[in-house]
């Protein structure tokens, strides 16, 4: 066993990019923790630079290679867990760094403008819509949640390193739609069209803002088209991840996606 005390500098330092934005950020560092989210991030070639694991805890074994491998105890793997249950892994992974012009765009591209986003949960779940449903990238622009928070690696599963995930002004980003002949659909219930009444087979990019405010005005005004989802109750808004989900799952019907 590598580390028993909870005392130990290393699980401090844990605990700090754990907890602390501006240190996760100043050492490009992150913490996924999960036997599923580390093999997806390896999957997708990313290699971490420290596995941690707990003998006491691991159930199933984890296939991969890391700079640094060490063993704790399981007191000193649930001080620095952010799970109830932890299974027992964590690894420290460098943040992605991605780019616009990096970006490489399928023939006819999907792609999502998240604004203002506050929530790791509805960013988590927004994540697993994209990669489940094979979007291009998810464009956070004007970000309230810090995207490397250990709670957006949970509800996403791992999706924040299957999906190229930028943060972008909203400026910049849509002057590369623009660039690139994308139409922008922005997703606000003062819509007077419906989400499945408009053609979403062409490069597209759908505009989803805050449960609280919606879309600011930058994307109202500068959007191809206004649509809506149908509400037939009382409440007047949807969950924004559920509405990302909708709408992209609109566009993927349209495109003729069966697999």
């Amino acid at each position: 066993m590598d580390i028993t005390s909870l005392q130990n500098q290393r699980i401090k330092h844990i605990v700090k990019l754990r907890d602390d934005k501006k240190t996760r950020l100043t050492e490009g560092l992150m913490l996924v923790e999960g036997l599923d989210e580390i093999q997806l991030a390896l999957a997708t070639g990313y290699k971490p630079q420290t596995l941690l694991s707990s003998p006491e805890l691991v159930s199933r074994p984890l296939s991969g290679n890391a700079a640094e491998t060490l063993t704790v105890s399981r007191g000193v793997f649930e001080k620095i867990s952010y799970r109830e249950n932890p299974d027992g892994w964590m690894a420290l992974f460098p943040i992605p760094h991605i780019n616009l012009t990096s970006l490489k765009l399928s023939e006819t591209p999907l792609i999502i403008i998240a604004e203002s986003i506050e929530k790791p949960g509805n960013l988590g779940a927004m994540l697993r819509t994209a990669d489940a449903a094979g979007v291009d990238a998810v464009l956070l622009c004007d970000p309230r949640v810090d995207t490397w928070n250990p709670n957006v690696v949970r509800a996403s599963r791992g999706a924040v390193f299957s999906v190229p995930v930028l943060e972008v002004d909203n400026a910049s980003a849509l002057e590369w739609l623009k660039g690139r002949g994308m139409r922008v659909f922005a997703a606000t219930p003062s819509a007077d069209v419906l989400y499945s009444a408009v053609d979403l087979r062409g490069p597209t990019a759908i505009a989803i803002g805050t449960e609280a405010v919606g879309l600011s005005e930058f994307w109202m005004s500068n959007a191809q088209m206004k649509v809506k989802i149908p509400m037939m109750g009382k409440v007047n808004s949807l969950n924004v991840s559920v509405s990302t989900a909708l709408i992209v799952y609109e566009a993927l019907r349209q495109r003729g996606v069966t697999h």
